[in-house]
């Protein structure tokens, strides 16, 4: 007889209670032609097998049962600690735990501040499971999706729910397409560039015979930037669905199918915010159905869901229509010379276009009056590319029994040239446009000024329970900022208590004689400052900075006046400078923005985090300057209601790199003393953890000789 979960435990009675959670399984069947329409560039997640329960060993229980509470679960001598030698009582997790569970029994949201050493994801995963519902998992970083995937749902299975189904769903550029595959190795060397290449591809075809799960993450040997995935992966631009003959056998199928019979589907925001946007369309859905979902890493939705309700257009997907099109067009042998003179043309007109645009790097808006007078200046090139996506469009719709790859690129063609248009010529009054320049790549985008209205309709009042949980969700010790920017309107409100004694661990240094950092002797009198940090805590340090220039700047006065091993962001890849950082002794790492969440580096390696300046946002930048005046034209205080608490929450970010577990000690360091001289400083001090603060540089070198 199969054992039963853990969940259970005696009770007096032989019977399964009344209202033992039942699973729901009235799941509507997806159509691969609405899934085909999500963007292909959604980032990767962990793995896609299924977590199978069968095999794993299971611990016999008593066939009598009712489900334990939480203490009983979580307490001390309970049943977490019974199955795990390393178990810690930690009594924030089980508040965290009793909290959502409510949260799902009553059917209402949560929102939930848990810092480092809570031990989130048990504390929603429990909860989750016993509710006897279908929960999306959405997150934001690989490390904490291999976490859940590799780590926590093992070890539930193996003790407490030996039935649990997990299923992991991932974008689709990150599966390789078969037919793309079968197609290119009929054509032989012909379409492939150079030795590498026909290496690689080789590889490709021998791995896509035997892989279980089709992703490029399986492929150690294929660099980031080779052009050749892109000819070969399973995007939505190039896809046919059921009518491809590979659909039984393809990566996405055998994945949405996994994803139907699982109980928990863990996904990323990206891929999340991409179904609601479709479902918001009415273009169908990505994700089977669900009746709840936890976000954790909340505090990055607000961006992710802005970027999915939003429109764009880049240089990029002119010139990846113009490519597919020749080699669809080559595939189905229908390359006649004026259908390969268009593609060609569209990439001419094209590039004429997007060079136009300024050439300096950066975001820059482009509000109704700046796109008008961008026309009246670039009218040709701008005419030249709309109808250039046209021709294109209509010679490939005249075709007389065409396959339906290439009523796809038509499909394409359309659709870009309406974006192109509507960028252009059309303005909503709820979006901010703008443009940016990125290296090679010009981007041209409207994002929602406030997406709290569609997240308020679109999700709030779709699912019943939603779960947000992150270390950086309050500010000042309440949520009202968060749920006014996301449209949360009532949930379940917690700020857990730390499980780490700051007091003890960390000691919080602003000097006090700094310039005030719009000072010109703000740089010189920063670097010096560092440098003698650096030499107390014997390098060690993230030096975190808000703009790149100033990093760039001190950087080259620090390494003048200290013997450490220093690394710069931009000199080579984030991952490799982290692993540099780490296996490095005494080494410093200055960096920007992308350091300042999503990295883990427990022990001595860091003991110091150095922040240059308060983190607000840059007042110019098109998104933040239209997010600031609406909220002046609404009468209300952009400052104090949006600015500060932005910056309050980017703070603790940048803060918890520190500390990571309960042997970890150092120094935080903010060298903009604003944090003390202005009245709004108090909201800064007030969110931080209890930390031991100084002015006085010798106390921070006793404290760091102590330790």
């Amino acid at each position: 007889m199969k054992s039963r979960s853990k969940w259970t435990k005696k009770a007096s009675s032989g019977v399964t209670p009344a209202n033992a959670p039942v699973r729901n399984r009235t799941y509507s069947p997806l159509d691969e032609t609405d899934i085909a329409r999500i963007e292909g560039d959604v980032e990767g997640m962990g793995d896609l097998r299924i977590a199978s329960a069968g095999d794993l060993p299971v611990a016999p229980t008593d066939e009598s049962s009712t489900k334990p509470s939480m203490a009983e679960i979580f307490g001390p001598g309970g049943l977490l600690e019974k199955c795990h030698g390393g178990y810690e009582f930690r009594r924030s997790q089980q508040e965290m735990a009793e909290i959502i569970e409510a949260a799902f029994r009553e059917k209402k949201h949560a929102m939930v501040e848990a810092g480092t050493g809570t031990g989130k994801t048990l504390g929603y995963l429990i909860p989750a499971i016993r509710s006897g519902r279908r929960i999306v998992v959405s997150t934001a970083t690989k490390s904490l999706q291999e976490q859940l995937y590799t780590k926590d749902v093992p070890f539930l299975q193996r003790h407490f729910a030996p039935e649990l189904n997990v299923a992991v769903m991932k974008g689709r550029n990150n599966f390789v397409c078969r037919a793309k595959v079968h197609h290119l190795a009929g054509e032989g060397q012909a379409f492939l560039r150079g030795l590498d290449e026909l290496d690689w591809f080789t590889q490709i075809r021998d791995w896509e015979k035997l892989t279980e799960t089709g992703d490029r993450a399986e492929l150690n040997f294929l660099p980031d930037d080779n052009e050749l995935w892109p000819r070969l992966d399973a995007r939505r631009d190039t896809c046919t669905g059921q009518k491809c003959p590979e659909f039984n056998q393809c990566f996405l199928t055998k994945m949405h199918q996994r994803a139907r019979e699982a109980d928990i589907i863990i996904v990323n925001h990206h891929l999340f915010f991409a179904d609601l946007a479709l479902k918001q369309d009415d273009f169908g859905s990505i994700l089977p159905e669900y009746s709840a979902v936890v976000f954790d890493e909340a505090h990055e939705i607000e961006d992710v869901a802005s970027d999915y309700f939003g429109r764009q257009i880049s240089n990029y997907r002119f010139e990846e229509l113009a490519r597919d099109t020749e080699h669809v067009l080559r595939i189905a042998g229908l390359s006649s010379a004026s259908l390969l003179k268009r593609a060609a043309q569209l990439k001419e007109r094209s590039r004429s276009f997007f060079d136009a645009f300024p050439a300096k790097d950066g975001r820059f808006p482009f509000d109704a009056n700046e796109r008008a007078g961008f026309l009246e200046r670039h009218r040709e090139a701008y005419d030249d590319l709309v109808q250039a996506v046209k021709r294109l469009e209509t010679d490939l719709s005249a075709l007389p029994k065409k396959p339906d790859e290439v009523i796809n690129i038509a499909r394409r063609a359309s659709e870009l040239r309406g974006e192109l248009t509507f960028l252009l010529e059309q303005t909503e009054k709820n979006n901010v446009y703008w443009f940016e320049r990125r290296n090679k790549g010009v981007f041209v985008t409207a994002t929602p000024i406030d997406v709290s209205e569609l997240l308020r309709e679109q999700l709030f009042a779709q699912f019943d329970t939603v779960v947000l949980t992150s270390a950086t969700l309050a500010v000042g010790g309440r949520f009202d900022y968060v749920k006014q920017r996301l449209g949360v309107d009532a949930a379940r409100e917690r700020v857990l208590a730390h499980e780490f004694d700051f007091g003890t661990q960390a000691m919080l240094y602003i000097p006090r004689e700094l310039p005030d950092v719009r000072d010109p002797g703000f740089v010189p009198a920063a670097s010096e400052e560092i440098a003698r940090m650096l030499e107390i805590t014997r390098g060690r340090a993230f030096c975190l900075f808000t703009s790149y220039n100033q990093m760039k700047e001190v950087h080259e006065r620090v390494k003048r006046m200290v013997r450490f091993p220093l690394f710069l962001q931009g000199t080579a890849p984030r991952s490799a400078l982290l692993d540099r950082f780490k296996n490095t002794p005494g080494s410093v790492l200055f960096a920007t923005a992308s350091f300042w969440q999503g990295v883990d580096v427990p022990g001595e390696q860091l003991s110091c985090v150095i922040i240059d300046r308060l983190p607000f946002a840059v007042p110019s930048d098109p998104i933040v300057a239209a997010r600031v005046k609406a909220l002046l034209d609404d009468g209300r205080n952009a400052f104090a209601e949006y600015q500060v608490p932005e910056a309050v929450l980017a703070l603790k970010q940048g803060f918890g790199r520190l500390i990571r577990a309960r042997s970890d000690r150092g120094a935080l360091c903010i060298l903009d003393n604003r944090i003390q001289r202005k009245q709004y400083g108090r909201i800064f001090i007030e969110s931080l953890p209890e930390y031991k603060i100084t002015q006085d540089i010798a106390e921070v070198k006793r404290f760091m000789q102590h330790l």
